[in-house]
């Protein structure tokens, strides 16, 4: 059995009872300990009290919806974050990933699937922190440590997540390369990934409101109809 899966603790935040009954099988059989929090603010309850490693977070919730929820959640850590959203709700999608969230299932899901899923993000969560390719790179006042998983940039601590900073260390680990949408999604996300590029986008979109400006001696440029690249000025 792959050590990487014993013990981690994944909250499942949704109203619908069956959703937690059929996710606690698979994940138990995974070796994986199941949260469960059935509306908005148990759910923040229990990232602040159970540190959970990973959070399933529904978007039609009671007292707090699901945006709401990731949000708050990403003032205060950069834990992975899955949207369970509605087949349909095509803007909650976009809306979800520019909040924070890292990826997103469609209802009705299959168990496997979410399973599948839950087992890409931990697997390369710890991929990147342990093996010996995580590192740290240094471009200008912009400083990634992979083996922390953090961002600084003039020396200050960048609230950026998980899937943020691999963006930002794929393209800054490789100035002036191209890289499609499609060969982000692909290296990044870790499995066939059943959204749309859009999501790169989304993501792009966030580290550049955080951490792209004037003085900064380098940018990440967009090649029109193709992706984005690292660009360091002379």
């Amino acid at each position: 059995m792959e050590e990487y899966r014993a013990g981690y603790r994944i909250l499942v935040a949704d109203d619908d009872i069956n959703v937690h009954q059929s996710l606690n099988t698979y994940f138990r059989r995974e070796g994986y300990q199941m949260i469960s929090a059935y509306d908005g603010q148990e759910a923040i309850d229990h990232v602040r009290k159970s540190r959970p490693d990973i959070v399933l977070l529904d978007i039609m919730m009671p007292k707090m919806d699901g945006l709401m929820v990731c949000r708050e959640i990403r003032k205060e850590t950069n834990l992975p974050i899955i949207m369970l959203t509605a087949k349909g709700e095509e803007f909650d999608k976009l809306l979800g990933l520019e909040l924070g969230a890292d990826d997103y299932i469609t209802k009705p899901f299959s168990p496997r699937e979410v399973l599948a899923r839950v087992k890409a993000v931990l697997r390369r969560m710890h991929e990147l922190k342990d093996s010996g390719k995580a590192s740290h790179l240094v471009v200008e006042n912009l400083d990634i440590d992979m083996s922390a998983f953090t961002v600084k940039l003039d020396g200050k601590l960048m609230p950026c997540t998980p899937k943020e900073i691999e963006i930002l260390w794929t393209l800054a680990n490789n100035p002036g390369m191209v890289f499609s949408r499609e060969h982000l999604l692909q290296s990044i996300w870790g499995y066939d990934f059943l959204g749309d590029t859009r999501a790169v986008d989304s993501h792009i979109k966030r580290i550049r409101a955080k951490l792209c400006k004037e003085g900064n001696g380098w940018d990440i440029k967009t090649v029109w109809g193709v992706g984005y690249r690292f660009e360091i000025g002379e």
